[in-house]
């Protein structure tokens, strides 16, 4: 397809008058390129047609049209008024169809920056109520480990007692009621005087290890090597204990570089692993335990303090 072709001289005074070439040709066209007037009259009675600012097309090769000049100085001022009063309607127009694009674009951008501080307050929101929820659980966690310390500490007076040969319970402020006849009367077979006379028990193996963890952390509290230390103590017992045939579970090197950091350079966490039956071998470069020392009983205890030491984040900082 190919551009209408029309007379150029009336196109050179439309446009000249302020119409854009497409009004121009396609007024030309459809007036026939009769005259300035006929193509002023279609764009008055098409102004509201909004093809008329498509240029106009023909199938074929277009025709030259030949039309006789007339003096410019013969066009009406009426066609001329009526020219004005289009080009002024057409800016109205534009200057409206602006402005009202740009009070779109502007509730568009209040819609938007709404939407936004909207969607900031509901995440702010969310997140006050995810930081009390956290706060909560941080203290309700934190009373169950206090909790659990008291327990373990009335636990362990306990076993402290059992230990010396006293009661487990004592009653506050209460004193010994021993009559004296009983020390007197060397009834051997009695309990009381048992209780009073038999040497004071050895500390059990579980205190023992709990020690040693517990010097340790308090040693290192600002060490955050001392929970992989911990960790590392687990595995070595947790090995032994699934495996006990096992002889590399049963060995280690202490200069291996891997243990020295994590556990090799800590005294306590040595001793820790000679109280579970570790003995130094092989001029002492060598931990093993013995396939005939395993303990299981032992392991197991000491796998529990380990736990317990890993888990409770007051371990060992309540404890002289």
């Amino acid at each position: 397809m190919v551009i209408q072709q029309v007379d150029k001289r009336l196109l050179s005074e439309l446009e000249a008058m302020g119409f854009s070439e497409a009004q121009a040709r396609k007024a030309l066209h459809h007036s026939g390129n009769l005259s300035i007037e006929a193509a002023v009259n279609w764009i008055i009675d098409n102004e509201n047609d909004a093809a008329t600012d498509e240029m106009p097309m023909c199938l074929q090769d277009p025709v030259n049209i030949e039309i006789e000049e007339i003096d410019p100085r013969l066009i009406s001022e009426e066609v001329k008024l009526c020219a004005q009063e289009l080009r002024n309607r057409s800016r109205k127009k534009k200057a409206e169809e602006k402005k009202k694009f740009e009070s779109e674009r502007e509730k568009e951008r209040i819609r938007v920056g709404k939407e936004l501080l909207e969607a900031k307050e509901m995440a702010e929101e969310r997140e006050r109520k995810r930081f009390l929820a956290q706060r909560k659980a941080e203290k309700e966690e934190e009373r169950r480990a206090r909790e659990k310390i008291r327990q373990k500490l009335q636990q362990d007076k306990a076993e402290r007692r059992v230990g010396l040969g006293l009661p487990r319970e004592a009653v506050e402020g209460a004193t010994s009621t021993i009559p004296a006849t009983s020390l007197l009367q060397g009834t051997r077979n009695s309990s009381t005087y048992d209780s009073v006379v038999l040497p004071v028990k050895p500390a059990e193996k579980a205190e023992l290890l709990r020690e040693c963890l517990r010097t340790l952390k308090r040693h290192n509290k600002e060490d955050n090597t001392v929970t992989r230390a911990f960790r590392t103590l687990l595995i070595y017992v947790r090995n032994v204990v699934k495996n006990p045939e096992e002889g590399k579970f049963r060995k280690i090197r202490i200069s291996n570089p891997a243990f020295q950091d994590r556990v090799g350079k800590f005294r306590d966490a040595i001793k820790f692993l000679e109280l579970c039956g570790f003995e130094r071998v092989e001029g002492g470069n060598f931990l093993f335990l013995p396939r005939e020392k395993i303990d299981m009983g032992v392991l197991k205890v000491a796998g529990a303090e380990l736990q317990n030491a890993i888990t409770n984040p007051f371990f060992g900082l309540l404890s002289r």
